[in-house]
């Protein structure tokens, strides 16, 4: 029996406001362990990592980062950050994203809740084995 596919077709890439709305209904869907860690999370997306971002993670190619965790209550080991504002911020970049969705081929939203999985996780301390196992489950549907 023959497969039929859907191809859609999109003028134009998802824009920021796009993959912000996207990520944030996901959030709710993230697997419980890292949900209890994500109380006071905020979803920011942006095209690239700014230049000091870059220079910090010693980026040789700006698409190679689509996410990074950033805690809004420590700013180094020891030292509290003093602003009004102490959410940390999920920071999701847009074109890394977007040419990973290219190379995959994988159902965007997949790739989104697959990227934020393994950067919550990453930075909450769950083996890369506890990654691989939410991931999969995410993969299974079994939220």
């Amino acid at each position: 029996m023959d497969q039929q596919r859907i191809i859609m077709n999109y003028t134009a890439p998802p824009g920021l406001d796009d993959i912000e709305t996207m990520a944030n209904a996901i959030l709710a869907s993230l697997p419980e362990e890292i949900l209890e860690y994500c109380d006071s999370l905020a979803i920011q997306v942006e095209d690239f990592p700014d230049d000091t971002v870059q220079a910090e993670m010693e980026l040789d190619d700006v698409y190679e980062l689509v996410a990074l965790y950033k805690s809004g209550k420590e700013i180094a080991p020891g030292v509290q950050r003093k602003v009004a504002n102490d959410d940390d911020v999920l920071i999701l970049y847009r074109r890394g994203i977007l040419d990973l969705w290219c190379d995959t081929q994988d159902d965007l939203t997949d790739l989104i809740r697959e990227v934020m999985i393994e950067e919550l996780g990453r930075n909450f301390e769950f083996s890369e084995d506890e990654i691989e196992e939410m991931t999969a489950r995410h993969h299974q549907g079994m939220f």
